[in-house]
This record gives C-alpha cells, structure tokens and sequence, in this order.
C-alpha cells in the first residue's frame, strides 16, 4: 500500500521506527518536529519543564518563543511574565521575538523555521497555517512542547487522512477566506473531524501563497489537524523570494540553492495511496459568504447578509489568518477615498512588523490610515479577546479572523460574523454588512467519494495495572455540538498562571452556562456532543474540569486536541455516539427550551468491556489501548517524562 504525503512526512520525522518500516493513518509514533513554537503561554510551559526534572532543554534549535496574544497588556504582571520568558530563552540559546514583533506563526514562515516536507508544530491550535509551506504543521499542548523541550519528542497518533480536490479557478473579487468559509460551511457534518487534509486539484495552482496561508490556518476551525498543500511553482517562488530577504539580511535560513535541491527532492503522495475521505470544491463556483453570528460553519451568502443590512459597531482586519501583506492591500482598494461610517470602529493589526512596513512602503497603510482605522501592534489582540477594541454587550463585529466564537472577543452577548478583508473593509464605511462589488450566490454541493468509518464493536480490553476497570458517576448532559474551549475555560483566565487549581476548576464552564457551577458535583461525569473541546489548544479546558471534580468526560466525538490534553494530564475521556443520541433524545424537551447543562443520572462505565450501564441499557464505546491508559495510570505525559528522565 501506497503512502500518502502526510504519511512520508511523518515517516521522515518518526523516532524508533525499523528499517524500512514507514507510518500509516492510525498508528502511534514517537516523532521528533523540526521545531516546537511557544508564544505567551511559553510562561506555563516553562514550569511545567522544570517540573520533570529537566533544566537543559535537549536542542536549543528546536523551540522558537514569540510573543504575540497579550502585548498590549503593560501591567507589571504581564511585562515581569514576558521578561522570565525572556531571560528563559537566552539561557538556554533559544530564538525568541519580543512582543510587537508579529504573531508567532506568520514570524515562523517568514522567518523560515517552516520548510517544505518539514514537521512543524506549535502549542497553539492555528499552527496548521504550516501546511501552505507543504509542511505538515499540527497542534500539540503545552505538557507536549515540555516533552519536547526536554527530549526532542513527543507522542502523536497519525489520524486518518483526506484528499481535498480544488478544481477551477477563483473569480475576480474571491478570495481565500471566502474558499475557507465555503468549505467550513458546506462540508460541515464533520467529514473532516480530527483528519488531516491533503490539498490537490488544478484550482491549486491558482491560489497566492496568502490564499494558501489562509485557507491552511483555518482548516482549524474546519475541525482537521492540519491542511497540506503541494509542494508547486508558487511556492518555490515564494520560498526564491524569502531567500532573497534573508541573504540580504545577512541570515542564513535558506538559500535559493536550497530551494531548488528541496523541489528538486520534493514529497508527493503514492499513486496508491489510500485516503479515509475524498471531496471536491469548484473555485470557480466560490462566492463570498458570512459565517455566523457566533458559529464559523453557519454560513449565508453575502447577498443575502446585504439584504438584511446588519449593522456593525467594529470591524477587524487582523490575526494570523488575515493579517498579510495582500489583506491589507485590499481593504486599502476598497476603502480608498473613503472614511469609516460614523458610529463604526475598525481595527487594523499587522501578523508582523515585516508586513506592517511592506503596507507602508506601498501606501495600503496610509489609505487605511485616512479611512480612520484604529491600529493595534502586530499581535493576536482583539482576535482572542484581548487589549483594546473588544465587543461590549449588544454589539456586533465583522470580523478577518479565524473565530466567532461566543465571547471569544469580547462579551458573550456581543455577535460576531466572519468574512474576508474586503468584506470587512466595505461594511466598516457603509456600517452594515455587505461588500464592494455585488456578486449573485451559486450552489455550492457538496461531492463525497469516501466514508468515514464508522464505530466498531469492542472487544475486552486488558487492563493497566492501576487502572479503573469501572467507574460510576451522575451524568451531566451539555447537549451541545462544538463545544469550544474558550466556552469551556474562558479568555479571562486562560493567560493567568496565578490561579490555584481550585479556582480553574470554579471558571470551569462559567463562558458556557454561568448556571453549571451551581449544577455540577463532585464525581459527576460530562456527556456532550460532536467535536467536544473544538477551538484552541489551551489545556486547561481539561484540567479545569478535572480541579473542579468532574470524574471524566464523554462525547459523541472529541476535538483530538482537546483528547490530547486530557489523556496528557491524566485526565479520562470516551468517545460515545450511541449514549449521546440516546440522550438527546430522552431530555428532547429541556433540550428545546435551551437548557445547558441537564442532570441526567448514574451511569456505570466499565473499561475492561468497553461499556457503560444508563437507564437498563448498555451503550459500547471505543476500547482505551495501552497508549492513554498509561498516561492516565502515571499522572499524565510530564510524570511520564519525569519518570523517563530520572532513568
């Protein structure tokens, strides 16, 4: 059988594997990334290193440190943070960007730690923005850049992988995020859901190196863990362009030398290659679209958003999804001899101070500059919530970043729709949604070659010493799909490496139902629905839930970032479809009157059978193997590591 790129990528990258052995969807590797990138929570990291008894960090080249999230925060807290950062990476010869410097993944492709074929990641959950580098570029958590710190590696589960064809060519006025949030919105029955996505098609070829950065960024939100490229003309050049930088700056990344050896050796998928999943886009059939209020697969036509005349009260032209050289320059098209409406605040960041002067230098800045455009520092800033420019209560947002999700940037009664540059631009003058150039929605249907293979019945499991072989619990149902991070462990808290575990679990779910704090109990067990945890790598979704006494968690299915976190921190999660329909069904009417969090009642979980006993029925789940019942048995991967060091 045939390897797909994704598997010759891992292969290259994969520790301890036999000779001639190569990786597949579905097995589990130990993998040594060209680089790990940190940014603000290199703070919660850097703790967590010296708490498994490291003090060295294995490869001073690997890790690369940029802050990015909280720079507009001056207060001595933060500034003392950012300094221990600091002070952390010249000791150990780490590269590190300071704040205002640019966000750490347009810094980490600009810079040129992203290589094509490279295995790149991140604790952060956009790290899949590598993949239009044609690296495979995937999220790890913060217990996994300490393991990397300390050893080189990590654990990761190669995940299934899909084939996106995209056919035709974008019509004047489309752009990438348009492509992204088509795709998010027409595929949005997690066809993707924890894959990894190898982009092909003739469409490919006609897509700019922004476009990719983009639609790659946000094959987050999608729901995959990562979205590849190939390896093409327009990426070569592009590369030929950075080497050109770099040999002027006197830096040695790369060279154009390398750049045609790296083409010349380039990795392409098997002609047998075997994909769990196959789906087409016609580029050409691509309109702009909304997503939204508040859900980034809930999409409308912008014909008809224009209709409606919904007013805005800020807009955002920022993030490392929209913040480039091409997103700027467009806005400044649209918005030229033109002044943001009255009543109307729109925000301008940079992804990086290299950008910021390539804007500048060709006058996009000033166009923006004139409009009355309010600009924030290279940064993540209102993009997660914080610094100035926030949503209050009762406004709405159009938005160029990459998340909607309720509260994210701002109050949780605020509304926020995404759209592309010009979008956002074009609604910022004329203060309600809509765009500059009118352009009729064509159908978008969706074409599957491939299904998603389905649960499997269990066989009996051996068990960890150790390990529960049952557990009873009352069940909790959150019967809602996509249950992002941030409303399980809001904004407000994530950056605080002060609170004591007590208070992480009190901010358990607060963003979610302000009501679940007074619900839950000590032992209860969460059920909730499809893609459970979706959203950012923070761990502490996980952890919060475990300090505030919740037993475990199961869903109809986890976002595997979000999987990776928990069985990380020794924290229990099971995937079951079954009970969770079940369950919708019995509580159909609290349910319907928008109830969050519904008591549901004991259930009995048995891991040696992979089965859990609720209302006189038996509901089968998929068996834990060796791999997470180890992790949850030693106290999650930094005792696993701990332990590892001290032999």
């Amino acid at each position: 059988m045939g390897q797909t790129l994704i598997e010759k990528i891992v292969t290259d990258y994969a520790v301890g594997l036999e000779e001639g052995e190569v990786a597949h969807a579905g097995d589990y590797i130990s993998i040594q990334p060209k680089h790990v990138m940190t940014h603000d929570n290199t703070g919660a990291v850097i703790p967590k290193f010296r708490n498994i008894g490291a003090s060295k960090v294995h490869d001073p080249k690997q890790p690369v440190f940029c802050l990015d999230h909280d720079v507009q925060n001056t207060s001595p807290d933060n500034l003392a943070k950012y300094s221990k950062i600091e002070e952390f990476a010249q000791s150990q010869g780490i590269d590190f960007y300071k704040a205002g410097t640019g966000i750490g993944h347009q810094l980490m492709v600009e810079k040129g730690y992203v290589t094509p074929g490279s295995f790149v990641v991140a604790s952060d959950s956009h790290s899949n923005i590598y993949g239009a580098m044609a690296a495979l570029g995937t999220p790890v958590v913060r217990t996994d850049a300490a393991a990397i710190w300390a050893t080189g590696e990590t654990w990761w589960q190669v995940p299934p992988i899909a084939k996106v064809n995209l056919d035709g060519r974008l019509r004047p006025g489309v752009s990438g995020k348009d492509v992204i949030i088509a795709l998010c919105g027409t595929y949005r029955n997690d066809e993707v859901l924890n894959y990894v996505i190898e982009f092909s098609g003739e469409g490919v070829a006609g897509l700019s190196m922004d476009q990719r950065l983009t639609i790659a960024n946000m094959t987050t939100e999608w729901g995959a863990l990562a979205g590849v490229f190939p390896f093409d003309g327009v990426l070569r050049d592009f590369l030929y362009e950075r080497a050109d930088i770099f040999k002027a700056e006197g830096a040695s990344r790369y060279t154009r030398a390398d750049v045609d050896q790296w083409h010349e050796n380039r990795l392409e998928a098997d002609s047998d290659a075997v994909y769990a999943i196959e789906l087409t886009m016609d580029l050409s059939k691509v309109t702009p679209h909304v997503a939204g209020p508040n859900e980034v697969k809930t999409i409308t036509p912008l014909q008809v958003m224009e209709e409606r005349r919904i007013k805005v009260n800020k807009a955002y032209l920022l993030s490392c999804v929209n913040g480039r050289y091409e997103d700027l320059q467009e806005a400044a098209e649209v918005l030229k001899d033109k002044r943001v409406a009255e009543g109307v605040e729109l925000y301008v960041a940079a992804a990086s101070a290299e950008v910021e002067r390539r804007a500048k230098d060709s006058g996009a800045w000033g166009i923006l500059q004139e409009a009355g455009a309010i600009f924030l520092p290279a940064s993540c800033g209102p993009c997660i919530g914080l610094g100035a420019g926030t949503l209050e209560a009762g406004e709405v947002g159009i938005s160029a970043t990459n998340r909607n999700f309720q509260g994210r940037m701002g109050s949780r009664e605020a509304s926020v729709y995404l759209a592309s540059p010009s979008v956002v631009a074009a609604s910022s003058a004329a203060g309600y949604i809509c765009d500059a150039v009118s352009m009729p929605a064509m159908p978008l249907a969706p074409i599957v070659r491939a299904a998603k293979a389905r649960e499997k019945t269990p066989s009996v499991v051996q068990i960890t010493e150790g390990f529960p072989e049952r557990v009873e619990g009352r069940l909790l149902l959150l019967p809602k799909d996509n249950l992002n991070t941030d409303g399980i462990y809001g904004k407000d808290v994530t950056y605080r490496d002060d609170l004591t575990p007590e208070q992480m679990g009190q901010a358990a779910m607060l963003n979610y139902d302000p009501e679940f704090q007074n619900i839950a109990i000590a032992g209860d067990i969460i059920v909730g629905g499809l893609n459970f945890g979706s959203g950012s790598s923070r761990e502490q979704a996980a952890t919060a839930l475990a300090h505030r006494g919740i037993r475990m968690v199961i869903a109809e299915s986890f976002s595997q970032t979000y999987q990776r976190n928990a069985f990380n921190n020794g924290f229990i999660v099971i995937e079951c479809p079954s009970l969770v329909q079940h369950l919708r069904e019995a509580f159909a009417a609290e349910v319907g009157v928008g109830t969050r969090t519904i008591p549901a009642g004991l259930a009995i979980v048995s891991f040696s059978e992979s089965s859990l006993v609720y209302d006189g029925r038996s509901f089968n789940f998929q068996p834990l193997g060796v791999v997470p019942q180890e992790l949850i048995v030693t106290g999650g991967a930094e005792a696993m590591i701990a332990k590892r060091l001290r032999r």
